[in-house]
């Protein structure tokens, strides 16, 4: 099982993505979304919706507990 913050982090530079960018998905700054990637804040729910949604993938596959990243229908 993948740590989801190394997820998180691969996810977003497959995308080209900043932090930043990220970020404001999230209504946070580039700092507080850089704290959840560097394990200084947990990846609230809410959030990894948010994330589900913008990337299209399923939260199982975010987290790590699956290498589908499909959402399931």
């Amino acid at each position: 099982m993948k740590d989801y913050r190394t997820r998180l982090r691969n996810i977003r530079e497959d995308r080209d993505l900043t932090q930043a960018e990220v970020g404001k998905v999230l209504s946070k700054s580039q700092q507080g979304y850089n704290h959840i990637e560097a394990g200084c804040a947990e990846l609230k729910i809410d959030d990894l919706v948010k994330l589900c949604q913008f990337y299209n993938l399923s939260a199982d596959y975010i987290i790590g507990i699956t290498n589908d990243p499909k959402p399931h229908k």
